[in-house]
Formats: C-alpha cells, sequence, structure tokens
C-alpha cells in the first residue's frame, strides 16, 4: 500500500506542467554536484575547475543536475555513468588504497565503453574517453580547488567545452543508463503495479530521515541469510519491477529533500505528506504539525487561519475532498528505515480531524504565548528541561495516529502523564501544558460519554467556566486565588504558596489546603475593603458545593486541578467590564 502510493505520486509528480515541480523521468535522478571539469574535442582539460557551489545560509551546496540513476553500491565497485567521485573519474588515490582506486577507474572507463549507439558516437563521450585514457594528475594540481578534491573526495561531473549541459545530461545517455550496469535481468510480476517487469535486484537508498545512516538507508532490503526465503536472494523475496523501484525511490526522496515542504520531524519520526490529487493540503499538514521557520514565525498561525476558513467554503481547501491524503513517519534502524507510522484517508476527514484536534487544544493564553502549537512545542512542554533530547521516541508517532484517526482514537496515556508531570515538576502549569490537558481530558470525557451517555460530563472551554462542577477543578481555581491574595497581600515575593505547595496541592488537597485556607485570613487582613470583599465572594463561589476536600487525586484529577489553576490564573489578567472593577476586580 506504501509503495503503491508512491509510486501513484511518482507518475503524478513526473507529469507536473510545472518544470520546477517535476521529477525526474525512470533513469534519472537529481544531484548535486560540486565539482565540473570541462574539456575539449580532443579529450584535454580546459582549466580551471569549475564550481558550482554557492551559500544557502550557513552552509555551501553544490548545483543540483539531473543525471543518469547512481548505481547501488556498499562495499563494492560500481562506477555511476559518466558522474562520480574524483576517485572513480579521475583516478586519484586520496585514501591510501591504490588498488581499490585503480579497480574503481577500470570500472567508471568500462561503464563509458560499454555505452551502445547512438550514445558511444556522441562528440562528448569520444571527448571524455580520450581525457580518460591519458588523465593528468599532475596538471590538476595547480588548479586552486585541487586541494578541497583531495580533502572531501566529492562528486565530479565532465562537461563538453562550449556546450550547457554535462555529457551524461544527453538523452541518448540517460536512455542507455536505464537498466545499464545490472548483470541481473530476471523478469518477475512486480508486487506494487501487477505487472510483468525487470526485477530490481538491490533498492536505492532513501536520505533524509533523521538519525539514518548519512549515505542512506534501505526501505526494502534482504541483506542477511536471515531475510531470504526458499533459497532467493536481496529482491527476488519481493519482487519489484525496476521501474516502480525507481518511481517509489525517486517520490520519497523527494518528500524527504532537505527543500521540501511536504515533511516535518515529528520526535524520531521524519514525516512526509502527499495527496493521490493535487492539494494544498500537501503542505497545510506540515505547517500546522511542524515548528514555523524562523524567518517566517507565522506560518502556522496562516495555516490555521486556512483550516478554520475552510468551515465556511464547505471545502477544507481541496475542491475534491474524497481525493486520498497519505502520512507516513520514518524512523532510522541501523541500515533500515522504520516504518514508524502510516495513515490514509480523505481530505476531508482529515480535515475534519485536524480541526477537532485544534479546537481542543484551543485554551486562554497570554500575550506572548503563540496561537498555533506545533507537535514540537507540544512535546517539548513535556520532556525533562524542554530538550528534544528527552521527547519520549514513540510519543510524537502515537499523537499523529490519534490526531488523524479521530474521536474513537485516544491521545497517547503519557502525554496527560507528561503534562501533569512535568507541571507538578516545576510547579508551573504553561500554555502549552494546559492546552495539552484540555485536549486529553475533552477527549476521553466525549469517549466516556457516549458509552455512558445517562451521565454525561462537562467538557473543558477555552477559558474560565465558573459552572464547571467538577471539584479538582474547582480545587485548582481555588489554589491560583488564594496565590493572587499572596501576592497582593505581600507584592514582590520572590516565592509563593505555587513554589512550595503546589504538588502536594494536586495529589493530596486534604493536607494542604486546610493550612491554606486557614493562612489566607492572614493576607486577606492585609488588603483594602474593597479586595478582601471581592475575593472573599470569589472563594464562597469557588468552594460552593464542594462538600469535602479530597484525600488524593488521580492522575486525570491532577489534570483538572491544573486546568482549573491556569484557567483562574489567566482570568486575573483578563481586562474586565466596569462593574467588576468597581467590586473589587483585576486593576
Amino acid at each position: 500500500m506504501i509503495l503503491q502510493a508512491l509510486v501513484d505520486y511518482y507518475r503524478r509528480k513526473v507529469a507536473d506542467p510545472d518544470p520546477a515541480c517535476r521529477l525526474p523521468a525512470y533513469g534519472l535522478e537529481e544531484k548535486e554536484i560540486p565539482f565540473v571539469i570541462q574539456i575539449d574535442a580532443a579529450g584535454r582539460w580546459v582549466p580551471p575547475i569549475r564550481d558550482t557551489r554557492r551559500k544557502d545560509g550557513k552552509k555551501v551546496v553544490g548545483q543540483r543536475f539531473l543525471v543518469p540513476a547512481a548505481v547501488k553500491r556498499s562495499s563494492g565497485v560500481a562506477a555511476n555513468l559518466l558522474w562520480d567521485t574524483a576517485e572513480y573519474v579521475l583516478g586519484v588515490d586520496i585514501r591510501g588504497k591504490s588498488e581499490r582506486v585503480a579497480a574503481q577507474h577500470a570500472a567508471f572507463r568500462a561503464r563509458i565503453e560499454a555505452l551502445p549507439e547512438p550514445a558511444a558516437s556522441l562528440p562528448g563521450v569520444v571527448a571524455a574517453r580520450k581525457f580518460l585514457a591519458a588523465v593528468d594528475l599532475a596538471a590538476f594540481a595547480h588548479d586552486p580547488l585541487w586541494p578541497e578534491i583531495l580533502a572531501s573526495n566529492p562528486f565530479v561531473a565532465l562537461q563538453l567545452q562550449g556546450e550547457i549541459e554535462l555529457i551524461c545530461q544527453h538523452p541518448a545517455i540517460a536512455l542507455a543508463a536505464v537498466g545499464g550496469g545490472e548483470e541481473d535481468s530476471e523478469t518477475v510480476f512486480c508486487l506494487v503495479t501487477g505487472t510483468p517487469a525487470t526485477m530490481e535486484r538491490l533498492h536505492a537508498r532513501i536520505n533524509g530521515v533523521w538519525g539514518a545512516q548519512s549515505s542512506g538507508a534501505n526501505i526494502v532490503s534482504f541483506n542477511l541469510d536471515a531475510f531470504n526465503s526458499y533459497g532467493k536472494r536481496q529482491g527476488a523475496n519481493a519482487p519489484v519491477g525496476k521501474p516502480a523501484a525507481f518511481a517509489y525511490t525517486t517520490a520519497l526522496n523527494h518528500l524527504l529533500g532537505r527543500a521540501s515542504r511536504q515533511r516535518v520531524q515529528i520526535g524520531d519520526a521524519s514525516t512526509v505528506f502527499w495527496a493521490e490529487k493535487p492539494s494544498e493540503f500537501e503542505t497545510l499538514v506540515p505547517d500546522l504539525f511542524g515548528e514555523p521557520p524562523k524567518d517566517d514565525p507565522d506560518r502556522g498561525t496562516r495555516a490555521l487561519d486556512t483550516l478554520y476558513r475552510s468551515l465556511h467554503t464547505g471545502h477544507f481547501v481541496s475542491d475534491d475532498d474524497d481525493s486520498r491524503f497519505h502520512v507516513l513517519g520514518l524512523a532510522p534502524n541501523a541500515a533500515r528505515i522504520a516504518v514508524r507510522f502510516w495513515q490514509t484517508g480523505t481530505v476531508a476527514e482529515l480535515g475534519h480531524r485536524l480541526r477537532r484536534h485544534f479546537d481542543d487544544l484551543d485554551v486562554v493564553r497570554g500575550p506572548n504565548d503563540p496561537r498555533h502549537l506545533s507537535l514540537f512545542r507540544l512535546l517539548t512542554a513535556i520532556s525533562v528541561q524542554g530538550k528534544a533530547d528527552n521527547i519520549p521516541p514513540n510519543l510524537g508517532g502515537e499523537i499523529v495516529r490519534a490526531v488523524l484517526n479521530g474521536e474513537d482514537t485516544p491521545y497517547p496515556a503519557a502525554l496527560l502523564n507528561g503534562a501533569v508531570g512535568r507541571c507538578r515538576a516545576e510547579q508551573r502549569v504553561t500554555h502549552a501544558r494546559a492546552a495539552l490537558l484540555k485536549a486529553c481530558l475533552n477527549r476521553e470525557i466525549r469517549r466516556a460519554n457516549r458509552r455512558y451517555p445517562s451521565t454525561p460530563e462537562k467538557e473543558f472551554m477555552p477559558m474560565l467556566d465558573t459552572d464547571n462542577p467538577s471539584p479538582a477543578y474547582r480545587l485548582g481555581r481555588l489554589f491560583a486565588v488564594m496565590e493572587k491574595i499572596q501576592e497582593e497581600a505581600s507584592p514582590g515575593l520572590n516565592a509563593t504558596i505555587r513554589d512550595r505547595y503546589y504538588g502536594a496541592a494536586s495529589s493530596s488537597p486534604v493536607a494542604v489546603f486546610t493550612t491554606l485556607l486557614r493562612l489566607k485570613n492572614h493576607h486577606l487582613g492585609k488588603l483594602t475593603a474593597g479586595r478582601r470583599i471581592y475575593f472573599e465572594r470569589l472563594i464562597g463561589e469557588i468552594m460552593d458545593n464542594l462538600a469535602d476536600l479530597p484525600r488524593q487525586l488521580p492522575l486525570p484529577e491532577q489534570g483538572r486541578f491544573a486546568l482549573g489553576y491556569y484557567h483562574q490564573r489567566q482570568d486575573f489578567f483578563t481586562r474586565k467590564s466596569d462593574s467588576d472593577t468597581s467590586e473589587g476586580g483585576t486593576q
């Protein structure tokens, strides 16, 4: 299913009318080639070596060229067609392995010699043969770029003087490259397309998965005898045709590319998004889940506005709400790539579920708190010291699965546990943690209400709900009120009751609130009459119908406590009407 969806996406993109968005045809791929060696028709080097690199932020990157697809190689010798590393192209011994370099250079020349007509007779190919027959490494030593080449063994390509394209970019070369370099030509029934095709023995590597090997890793591979069945070796265990293997690897490498707008990092999972038909959702969803870039901090907020505007149009961004949308999360696993999660559904279904997710996250916030909460912000809010390294590895994928599956799937228990735990550990309920608590609690409340419709529980609102009957929620409000009384009675305090009592008050109320209720009278005595009356009325309203103080609060109730505390604190800093102010409201 995953490979079929990727092949369909490749077919869509290879026919894209926009050249900037079009994927390369079968047998070609984009490759970053930093250095180009120009030669004349007689095969002589035309100095200097051309440097295609440019600055991209803090990095220096080479120009990307459409070249014949790279061959699959690990420790063996296998040459690419008319482009490769400096060792293969020039035969220069960079790492002190002269015999291996000689074999690499011989393989590079042999690949060119094996070209069929009409590719073999092209002027650029003829010149390349002459150049490679008598490479003069001593002449390159005077070029200013030669030390960099010796230090890094970069990709190098050949170009005929006077031509714009590289020699390997000629259409005849690309046609000859298809299927080149493979001794295995077995015809199989392709499991992806369902049609006969030449089997791909070794699938191309996938690059761009965070934490995987820098040289790339595989989704489909059989590199040990333990993975083989019935005497079949490597790709024959799950036969995929060459065109399908090229299509899915090209599509996935495109989605995972450095400049891709269709990927986002979720925990340890590099996650990509695509639709079966062109849809704005392909970039909208990554913007909703992902952290906005520093040069465009409002990108997530704009995506959120676009999502909510769709309510008025009746369409979720796309005019074809029934088109399929796919979400794939990939994580590193030694030389392979593990599929962390795979979700698919219609654009309309996804739009409704995303809207519900962000509705649940919506909570009153301070002036400096962001409206859009990316998944990264949510995860770091519950990690120790707020560091990404401390995020549980599977948690991000479980959250995405819960969001995309909708109401039937609860948020992972670790999410509520982490939010409550960090509130207690730091004695602080932040905007992101309050949003997580509200989302987790409301989804569980709706699930419980469906199971027990006779005794429904009220959902939590984005702002303070004075009518919410939850004892834990009211106790959280009461704790916030007593903290506010202490702050007004003793301005400039370095620490309040929150720093000393929050953890115990949220877990064992009866052991703490009896003391706090007695101490609050001392603080009230320091306030003006108007403020004292205001707080006494507020405490009375909160404690109405609060018969007994619970001995212990279980974890979900501690979440209700934290949310009540957060709502009440935010309400103190919300501008009140004139009537509230006259009765002693926030000034």
